[in-house]
């Protein structure tokens, strides 16, 4: 743990710190390096010159001998070129260039060295994933992801890098899933105007061919135009629920509190409203605590409409509706004792979902869709699932907004 900790420092480094610190380093490196090629060089030229001199009169000056060389000046004479050998010219000259210029060659080298390390340690990873995400980002491939985790300049550039893949994949998929909505809107759009529109025809040329020769009769006709008016009621529906559909993800919310005996008094009026049949028993309960809920009673009402319209007409002979509220949570639970659901729940929250082809005259099936999208708007969730016995039970969960 204690050696990793160094490397891990250095790794994480600023990209400002670490080339200073690479310069730094292969500074002290080059000037070390050339003092000590300098003095190599400094006494192998001593020993070249050392040839050339009169050893007798140089130890006479070191001892202080001789008046005419005093002994601070006794260092080894550089002796004239032309007496020296050509090697040992060639290598004294040599011994001068290095003297003279290794500091500065070192110097120049160890910047590039270092240049090079900094750019292989620190930038070319994280540039070459950089250059391989923009490259698959252009070929439209989402599906990857930076791996380069340092914290530093480079480090952070990635991750911001990461972040707005994620999020272009995250809007890629919004994207084509508002297409297949779109699909799906236009596909109901045609069954579910196309439909009534043929009927309405068939039963219009029937009565502009049957009615003025007198070869249909009264009760027929009444029949006809009465089947008509269905196919009309289930066109403006239809309408109606396109019209709401396109204002629900820009419905605002109006939040205020609310308690349980207020929720249990609006919920009788729905019943009311909705007109239960009497051959279908409907059991209300209404629980809560003593404190109030902070939520958007419009929204919570229109759900608990959407869960109850929808087990009155698959259940067979009651529907239970219990109501839970507590501060920081709201629940609406419907229970009937139908078939349950045959579909996985993502299906039958989808929109224009209908179980069979009765729901299709006179509901869209949006009501679970709307209820589903209002959920979770509201910080909550829809379960679906089916009773241990039979039915359905669908559980509409709204949390408190702060």
């Amino acid at each position: 743990m204690g050696d990793g900790i160094p490397v891990d420092k250095i790794r994480n480094l600023s990209v400002k710190k670490t080339i200073i610190l690479y310069m730094a380093v292969s500074l002290v490196c080059s000037f070390l390096l050339s003092a000590v090629i300098v003095k190599i060089a400094s006494r192998k030229q001593e020993q070249i010159w050392w040839k050339y001199v009169d050893q007798d009169i140089y130890f006479r000056a070191v001892n202080g001998e001789e008046e005419e060389i005093p002994y601070y000046r006794a260092e080894i004479p550089r002796p004239p070129s032309m007496d020296m050998s050509r090697m040992d010219l060639e290598i004294s000259e040599l011994c001068d260039f290095l003297q003279t210029y290794t500091i500065l060659i070192l110097s120049v080298m160890g910047s590039c060295v270092s240049v090079i390390l900094f750019y292989r340690h620190k930038l070319k990873i994280p540039l070459a994933e950089l250059e391989q995400a923009s490259g698959r980002i252009a070929q439209n491939d989402l599906d990857f992801q930076i791996a380069y985790e340092n914290q530093d300049e480079m480090g952070r550039l990635c991750q911001e890098f990461e972040r707005m893949r994620g999020q272009l994949a995250r809007n890629n998929q919004e994207m084509w899933k508002m297409i297949e909505e779109e699909r799906a809107l236009r596909a109901a759009i045609s069954h579910d105007i196309r439909s009534p529109l043929s009927v309405l025809k068939g039963y219009q040329e029937m009565l502009i061919d049957f009615l003025p020769d007198g070869t249909i009769d009264t009760p027929k006709a009444m029949e006809m135009v009465s089947e008509s008016m269905k196919q009309i009621e289930r066109m403006d529906t239809f309408v109606e629920t396109m019209r709401k559909m396109s204002s629900l993800e820009q419905r605002k919310f109006r939040f205020s509190q609310m308690t349980a005996e207020e929720l249990k008094n609006d919920i009788q009026a729905e019943l009311a409203v909705l007109g239960v049949d009497k051959e279908k028993h409907v059991v209300l309960d209404v629980a809560g605590s003593s404190e109030s809920f902070r939520g958007d009673k419009e929204v919570i009402l229109e759900v608990a409409e959407n869960l109850l319209s929808n087990a009155l007409r698959y259940a067979k002979e009651k529907v239970d509706i219990k109501i839970n509220v507590t501060y920081s949570e709201l629940r609406v639970c419907v229970r009937d004792d139908g078939n349950g659901f045959e579909e996985e729940d993502f299906k039958v929250t989808e929109r224009f979902h209908q179980q069979n082809m009765k729901d299709s005259l006179k509901h869209a099936g949006m009501g679970m869709y709307i209820s589903r999208l209002y959920c979770e708007k509201h910080g909550g969730n829809l379960l679906l699932e089916n009773g241990e016995t039979k039915g359905a039970v669908v559980t509409a969960i709204f949390r408190r907004i702060v």
